[in-house]
């Protein structure tokens, strides 16, 4: 029996997989399996996972004959996984010795449906500790009585998926699979499902794994299209939070999120290719307006002066104005 699956996605990520191998090796256990999801790389990352398939105890190599993103790469781990647990990590990231060992104890020791975890952030060489944004630790928590309150940050903020281990009844009912084909924000829809809808959860101060953070290669760091897809996330978000039954306690925290995040983007809008920068200004406009306007003005009167005014601003935006979404 399986115990745990690590689903680890890379592409183009010669440089840091290495490291991150190295790493799972440190963590390996003959229970455990590294299901290691190549996305069609285009550079020596697949030679570098098929001698790791070779030498890594446990690894399973599977590779995309198309890129798809790293949703879709998740998912196809998730369908390969055979574990008991589940957990995730990046190809580009790394853990400390004996890690999951201990984070597979602390689930097994709360009996909960998932765990989140602490993480440190690395950018060059400094190093941050990054918590989860919930106080109380090693105790059975409710998932969705913690995702308010609405204006200040919260668990389903925190939507790092390899920041916590996931049971595999998850994976039965339908709540650990990632939206097919979005190629930001995945992990937005992805968490506040699982605090929407799974049953039980804890917190722990567990640190060991090492996010990697300034990635030239990262879609964080790339100004084009792909970045775009953080509206067809929210939009996900605000429309299964409206049909939750707690919905009217539920949307003021995911419209303010989503206008947040639009805001952070046109603060931002210089490092957009020309052409992209139009598209996002245009489809903002007109996510603004698929939003519950009542929410909506609620969420905006909460907000900051400055925030507030570029998002009225947009709001206003004619529908016809620049690129169509």
């Amino acid at each position: 029996m399986v115990k745990l699956s690590v689903i680890v996605p890379f592409y183009n990520v010669q440089q840091y997989a290495p490291d991150t191998l190295k790493s799972l090796s440190a963590n390996a256990r003959e229970d455990f399996e590294f299901i290691l999801v190549d996305d069609c790389s285009r550079d020596e990352t697949p030679d570098i996972l098929a001698r790791a398939e070779r030498e890594l105890p446990g690894a399973v190599y599977v590779r995309h004959e198309k890129n798809g993103g790293l949703a879709t790469a998740r998912n196809t781990g998730i369908d390969k996984a055979r574990g008991e647990y589940l957990t995730f990590l990046d190809g580009d990231d790394w853990l400390a010795p004996g890690y999951y060992p201990q984070l597979l104890a602390a689930i097994e020791d709360l009996g909960v449906d998932f765990v989140r975890t602490d993480h440190v952030q690395c950018t060059a060489r400094a190093r941050s500790i990054h918590r989860v944004p919930h106080g109380r630790r090693g105790v059975v928590l409710r998932p969705r009585d913690i995702i308010l309150p609405a204006d200040r940050s919260t668990s389903v903020d925190y939507a790092y998926a390899w920041a916590g281990i996931y049971h595999r009844r998850l994976v039965d009912r339908g709540l650990l699979h990632f939206t097919d084909g979005l190629r930001t924000a995945e992990d937005r829809p992805w968490i506040w499902k699982l605090h929407r809808e799974a049953e039980s959860m804890g917190v722990v101060g567990l640190l060991g794994v090492y996010y990697r953070r300034g990635v030239a290669s990262s879609l964080t760091q790339i100004g084009d299209v792909r970045q775009l897809d953080f509206i067809r996330a929210f939009d996900q978000v605000v429309t299964e939070t409206a049909a939750d039954p707690e919905a009217s306690k539920l949307l003021p925290k995911a419209v303010r999120t989503y206008c947040a995040i639009i805001s952070h983007h046109l603060g931002s809008i210089e490092r957009f290719e020309p052409q992209v920068a139009r598209k996002l200004k245009a489809m903002s406009a007109g996510a603004l307006r698929r939003m519950p306007q009542d929410v909506l003005d609620e969420a905006l009167d909460s907000m900051d002066v400055q925030r507030a005014t570029r998002l009225r601003r947009l709001r206003r935006r004619p529908a016809g104005a620049g690129v169509a979404a």
